[in-house]
């Protein structure tokens, strides 16, 4: 069966029958989950079974933003609590070897906690690059402020976590890290030249083109594109994302719904895929606005259908894991970070 070309929210912890019928009407290619969502494992398996059934397609990617830090919808007491980015940074800077192996080992253990839920897609890992200056929107979460360590550590969360059975999505492209302010609440603009952006921001995402998904930033680049923010600007996406990045993968906006984007939910949502935007990703479960996003997203057919398929191939078996000394040894390689700070 086909899905359409947009992921979508709910509003609470169960289906509710208005929401049902309009999965079953318009079925999307998957379903992003926050802690509104979220009481016990056995309610997320369910309702995760539940969206699957919905919707007819049992390999239906269930996503969610379990990054560590600010960013975990899945948290104590019933799920682990994990580090921001920053921290495997730390470690790298005293031992590079320790920080990726704990990046990787971080990204296993996520992995563990999502898969054994029905979670199948993790928003991680974040190759923004900070400046000084910059909103606190992205911060800690950043890995650090030089590129080619974040590129490391991006990679080893995600190998960490495709060998656990979920798919990554490296985000967000082109890069958030220089934005002076929260795209949740209004647009970002950055100034810098074009050499600065690609020694800097886009050079973060290079190493990770090979990554089979992908979130846009909500970021105007004047240097490029002096009016469209990368989620809506088709130059951004052919000539930085695909052409300069190489990435090839499936390619989501970040949440269309967000403050940075202006005009009704239809219009961003034409305006991003349009642009190059394979999926148009909408958050809030605002039933109404779903219906919008929904009637904008076409049948995913196409390129943007091939990406789709081949994202989902990605996807593993789970390796073989003892969890137990998995977590004896992710909290040492941790402690030794977080005694020297």
């Amino acid at each position: 069966m086909q899905a359409r070309a947009f992921i979508t929210g709910l509003a609470g912890t169960a289906i509710t029958p208005e929401e049902r019928a309009f999965l079953q009407e318009m079925r999307p290619w998957g379903l992003i989950l926050f802690k509104r969502n979220i009481e016990t494992a056995a309610q997320i398996s369910a309702l995760n079974a539940d969206f699957r059934e919905t919707i007819g397609l049992p390999n239906a990617p269930v996503l969610i933003d379990q990054e560590g830090g600010r960013v975990q919808r899945l948290g104590p007491p019933q799920w682990p609590e994990y580090p921001p980015g920053g921290a495997y940074g730390r470690l790298y800077d005293r031992d590079r070897r320790k920080g990726l192996a704990a990046a990787r080992l971080g990204g296993r253990l996520i992995a563990e906690d999502l898969a054994t839920v029905g979670i199948s897609v993790d928003c991680l890992p974040v190759a923004d690059v900070p400046v000084a200056g910059a909103d606190a929107v992205i911060g800690d979460r950043a890995y650090g402020d030089n590129p080619e360590k974040v590129a490391m550590l991006a990679g080893a969360a995600a190998e960490g976590l495709m060998e656990g059975g979920v798919l990554p999505v490296v985000k967000h492209i082109p890069g958030h890290g220089r934005a002076t302010a929260d795209s949740h609440a209004s647009l970002p603009v950055v100034d810098a030249t074009c050499e600065e952006l690609e020694t800097s921001d886009f050079a973060a995402f290079r190493p990770l083109a090979r990554l089979p998904l992908a979130m846009t930033a909500h970021v105007v680049f004047t240097a490029i594109d002096p009016v469209s923010p990368a989620t809506t600007s088709a130059k951004i996406i052919s000539k930085v994302i695909r052409e300069g990045i190489g990435f090839q993968g499936l390619l989501m906006s970040d949440d269309i719904s967000m403050g940075a984007l202006t005009g009704s939910l239809r219009e961003r949502t034409r305006a991003a895929l349009a642009a190059g935007c394979d999926l148009a990703l909408h958050c809030n479960g605002n039933l109404e606005e779903m219906r919008e996003v929904a009637a904008e997203s076409p049948w995913l057919s196409g390129e943007a259908a091939r990406r789709a398929e081949a994202a989902l191939a990605a996807r593993r078996s789970p390796a073989p894991i003892d969890e137990a000394a998995a977590r004896e040894q992710f909290a040492a390689l941790l402690a030794e970070v977080t005694v020297s700070s």
